[in-house]
């Protein structure tokens, strides 16, 4: 008999949630706050201590949350932003509903995650941000982008959108940079049961400005100060996220958990060279969103994986200058690295509810396909 592995489980993963979500839902439904609620307001507080951020902002999604920034940032026409070329659509998209020029700067082959030298290459006189995507769970190095964004005179942007938990040094990933965002998609780290993301920062006047064009540039009821959206969070959605938040350290600890044994279990093949995993900076703890491997032949390792029922996920197939909707949008130099890491990468099953013996499984496969045993 087969063993089935599925590439996340939400379903098992929300149990030991519900009985806490349903609770907060019936008090809901007494006050009837739906939008904009009391949940709300307590979900904002909870995320800024958490993060021990001066301010937390939540809306709608997490790509609304890069727009947000952005247009407090107030970058529109002729402005161009930086973002890496290897990662999901979000970011780009974020600039160029803006009006903005996105800028694609290449990834490390190491980390994976945004090179800072490569950004500094990029670098003119219409540039004005730069966004950086903890990817994978990993924080970016965001000691070197934040220098070279004070050199430059240039504002920096956490994506942290499968990053949530993790920290770099002492701060914690979303408090990284002038803004932090989050999505809180149902597969992040911080996942809700529906769509949904954060602001994060701890400058007033930024804070003051996303507070206002998330809800149609109101300063006041019915004063429209300035061009604004309909970013606001739904009170059922925070109902969820409280509970989730609640959960997370013991979650990501269970990732954690998971990922070292990922790296002993897979160690001979590691050590054989016929698998690659993305280096952890030693200021670094990961959030896991995904646990990604590197290898030469991707498809006969994922289809034979398939095959035993574990159940594989590229993310991502092709890089963002790439894909039809961006070609002609964009500008960027050399992006052999994002090409490369594109065609090699496969990211196993990393879950809170994975058990042992799942991952064990998982494990076994891997060796097997790649011709070595345990």
């Amino acid at each position: 008999m087969t063993t089935t592995v599925p590439f996340v489980d939400l379903v098992a993963d929300w149990q030991p949630l519900k009985d806490e979500v349903l609770s907060r839902i019936h008090r809901l439904f007494e006050h009837g706050q739906f939008v904009m609620g009391p949940e709300v307001r307590d979900l904002e507080q909870r995320l800024a201590s958490d993060l021990e951020v001066s301010h937390a902002l939540t809306c709608s999604s997490g790509t609304m949350a890069l727009q947000l920034a952005l247009m407090a940032l107030e970058i529109g026409p002729g402005d161009e932003v930086i973002v890496p070329a290897f990662t999901f659509a979000a970011p780009l998209e974020a600039v160029l509903l803006q009006g903005a020029t996105p800028v694609l700067a290449d990834i490390r082959t190491d980390t994976l995650n945004i090179d800072v030298e490569s950004c500094a290459k990029l670098i003119s006189a219409r540039t004005r941000a730069i966004i950086a995507v903890s990817l994978f769970g990993q924080p970016a190095d965001f000691y070197a982008l934040n220098q070279l964004a004070q050199d430059r005179g240039l504002r920096v942007i956490e994506d942290a959108a499968q990053s949530y938990g993790a920290s770099l040094g002492e701060r914690r990933s979303g408090n990284l940079a002038d803004i932090g965002c989050t999505s809180f998609f149902p597969t992040k780290p911080l996942g809700g049961m529906g769509e949904g993301g954060a602001v994060f920062t701890n400058d007033p006047e930024l804070a003051r400005r996303i507070h206002e064009v998330r809800d149609h540039g109101q300063s006041s009821k019915y004063q429209h100060t300035s061009l604004g959206t309909n970013g606001r969070l739904d009170s059922l959605s925070s109902c969820a996220l409280l509970a989730a938040l609640n959960h997370l350290p013991k979650q990501i600890a269970l990732r954690q958990e998971l990922a070292q044994r990922y790296d002993a279990g897979l160690a001979p093949a590691i050590a054989a060279g016929h698998l690659k995993l993305p280096r952890q900076m030693t200021e670094a703890r990961s959030a896991y969103a995904q646990y990604p491997v590197l290898l030469d032949d991707r498809e006969r390792l994922a289809d034979n994986l398939r095959e035993a029922g574990v159940h594989v996920a590229v993310h991502y197939p092709t890089p963002l200058h790439l894909q039809p909707a961006f070609t002609q949008r964009c500008r960027y130099g050399a992006l052999d690295n994002a090409e490369s890491t594109a065609q090699r990468i496969l990211c196993l099953p990393i879950y809170p509810s994975l058990d042992n013996e799942k991952q064990a499984w998982v494990i076994s496969q891997i060796l097997a396909s790649l011709a070595w045993r345990p």
